[in-house]
């Protein structure tokens, strides 16, 4: 965890100002119609949100669709695309919404809100569902889980699995609610989204007991070293991939917002290095390009220069 002390120094920097922690300008979501070729896929919609089509199923996960990630929004910073990267009031009905935890760069009010009446089920980490409770979703709708909780849903198989992270949306609610990453099983895919997460034992456990996955989809940003037990390094993202024998990842948590002192691409830089020095399969897929599972041929182009 990080002390008064780092905060502050961190706050300090942050105020300082540093022109390449943001884009210079908006950047453009694909918007392309693609074919899926009869393959499950998943939508990246930039940060940590993104859509899994799998066995007919839509989930979404950490649907985080506001402008900014702070109940302060004049203090916050802005999302780098600008405009929103989908319509959420022409979106297609949504079978779950999966969270990882209920940070507001993952949970999000005022998309919830929008989201509800489109949603069949909410599938939560424990305590998250009373935030929902208090937004108007009805506790039906709501499945609470601990971590190792099994989940069968409408013919898939979710397992809620350890992160090292913390959690609270206050000065007064600090690890109140617990936060993890997925298993997401199909009947021939497999994916894993690591959620926000310090590097740890708990990969190598993940993937002995549910590995390999076909795709997984891991935390790569605002990382700095003072707050490393929480989130990773880019070089640890890669070894995090390796121990739970993933297949191809896509980075997430960048490219949405500045929440750390790091440039922008920094986290994209270093992760896709590290990963070519450890054979490790990258797709880099642009905000709204689909990547199909299982395919030959994915994004992995370098769009953020």
């Amino acid at each position: 965890m990080m002390s008064l002390k780092h905060t502050g120094s961190i706050l300090r920097e942050y105020m300082k100002g540093n022109p390449n922690r943001r884009p210079a300008v908006p950047i453009l979501i694909d918007s392309t119609v693609q074919s899926n070729e009869g393959r499950n896929k998943i939508t990246w919609y930039g940060h940590s949100a993104f859509m899994l089509e799998v066995d007919g199923k839509r989930l979404l996960v950490d649907p985080m669709f506001g402008k900014s990630p702070t109940p302060f929004p004049l203090f916050g910073n802005k999302r780098y695309s600008g405009d929103l990267p989908i319509d959420l009031e022409n979106l297609p009905p949504i079978d779950a919404v999966v969270l990882s935890h209920d940070h507001y760069d993952h949970l999000d009010y005022f998309s919830i809100k929008k989201l509800k009446d489109k949603v069949g089920q909410f599938i939560v980490p424990l305590g998250v569902g009373d935030h929902l409770i208090r937004w108007g979703i009805s506790k039906e709708k709501i499945q609470e889980h601990n971590w190792w909780d099994e989940v069968q849903y409408d013919g898939l198989h979710l397992v809620c699995t350890p992160a090292r992270h913390f959690s609270g949306r206050s000065l007064n609610d600090r690890n109140s609610t617990l936060w993890c990453s997925w298993v997401i099983l199909g009947k021939k895919d497999k994916i894993f989204f690591s959620g926000d997460s310090g590097y740890g034992t708990h990969f190598k456990e993940i993937g002995e007991k549910y590995g390999p996955f076909d795709l997984t989809l891991m935390e790569c940003g605002q990382y700095d070293e003072r707050w490393a037990t929480i989130h990773m390094l880019p070089e640890e993202t890669v070894q995090a991939t390796i121990d739970v024998k993933g297949n191809l990842m896509i980075p997430v948590h960048w490219a949405g917002f500045t929440l750390s002192l790091h440039d922008w691409t920094d986290p994209i830089e270093r992760v896709t290095k590290a990963a070519k020095e450890k054979s490790v399969k990258v797709s880099t897929p642009k905000i709204g390009e689909p990547v199909h599972i299982g395919a030959e041929v994915f994004p992995h182009q370098i769009w953020w220069k």
